[in-house]
């Protein structure tokens, strides 16, 4: 049976960004067009849709701050009740939101870091398409020796997630299915990007403004 052509996008923006002092889903990206007003937010969903039927946006406590980007984008907002229990909370509001939509594929996303580039998501989207059901459930970007985001899940992966219990993290169910994981080495920095504090955003603005 051939994979889903289609895919559901699944952007995680719930958390509380208590490091950055500020709600990361709104730093200004990319740095060279600030003045346009475009956001972690905006680019994420910007770059989902030219790969997914529709792109869903999890939000916590600031989702009133969101709605704006979220709807002018075309883009769907799923609550996530409960964003105090981390991010596997709203990994497991979006998938389900995914799966209620009727969508059997997802690419998943983190907003705490600049989207991945349109190269890397058509290499994993052909690496997806290209692996057999039975054997692979989700394919995820390596960058060195480094896993990251965002990740191409299909439906076996994302009831994997749903299943297990809420004290569980993303990494708990990925060990527990390593097997089924196909790991793809890319060459883009960004899917394993940290931006937890303002130093590192800035000098991650600094360096795409040199390039």
């Amino acid at each position: 049976m051939p994979r889903a052509s289609s895919f559901c996008g699944v952007i995680l923006a719930a958390g509380a960004s208590s490091r950055m002092g500020r709600d990361k889903a709104l730093l200004p990206w990319p740095p060279q067009a600030v003045a346009k007003g475009g956001t972690f937010l905006s680019a994420h969903i910007e770059r989902l849709t030219a790969f997914a039927e529709m792109v869903l946006v999890v939000a916590g406590a600031n989702a009133a701050s969101l709605v704006p980007i979220v709807n002018g984008a075309g883009a769907f907002l799923i609550p996530n009740p409960a964003p105090e229990r981390g991010q596997f909370s709203s990994l497991q509001a979006g998938l389900q939101a995914v799966l209620n939509y009727g969508r059997d594929a997802a690419i998943v996303a983190l907003v705490d870091r600049p989207p991945a580039a349109v190269a890397t998501l058509q290499q994993l989207r052909a690496a997806f398409l290209a692996s057999d059901p039975h054997q692979t459930w989700a394919v995820v970007p390596q960058y060195g020796e480094r896993h990251g985001h965002p990740i191409l899940v299909a439906r076996e992966m994302m009831e994997a997630f749903l299943r297990a219990p809420a004290t569980s993290t993303a990494r708990d169910v990925e060990h527990a299915a390593q097997a089924k994981i196909q790991y793809l080495a890319v060459e883009d920095p960004l899917v394993t990007a940290n931006v937890d504090t303002l130093e590192q955003y800035e000098e991650l603005c600094q360096t795409f403004r040199s390039a």
